[in-house]
């Protein structure tokens, strides 16, 4: 019995640990889109850092990256840059490979 929970304890343990790393990457890919955006939209350094960190809280809006995409569509669209779904949806996996690399590289 004791090895049963034993084991129930590590994958949960373990079920912790990956959603905890899926959060610290996917907040760090929107932060890197953010920046994206932000050097299309010919932002400053500060507002740089400010829209990233808007991206990165407009990811708790809603489940999944709709809540995001829409949000940079939008910016992107009012500052007048080309860009379309597509496009967006294309640096967000673009975006999260860097993610885990850049993630990957720190644990090591």
């Amino acid at each position: 019995m004791t090895s049963f929970k034993d084991r129930e304890h590590a994958f949960e343990a373990k079920f912790a640990r990956d959603e905890e790393m899926l959060f610290r990457v996917t907040a760090r890919r929107n932060r890197l889109l953010g920046q994206w955006a932000a050097e299309k939209m010919g932002l400053t350094p500060e507002e740089t850092d400010a829209y990233a960190k808007e991206v990165v809280a407009a990811d708790f809006e809603e489940a999944g990256d709709e809540d995001v995409i829409r949000k940079l569509l939008g910016d992107l669209t009012s500052a007048g840059v080309e860009m379309d779904d597509a496009g967006i949806r294309t640096a967000l996996s673009d975006k999260m490979v860097e993610a885990r690399r850049q993630f990957i590289e720190e644990a090591s």
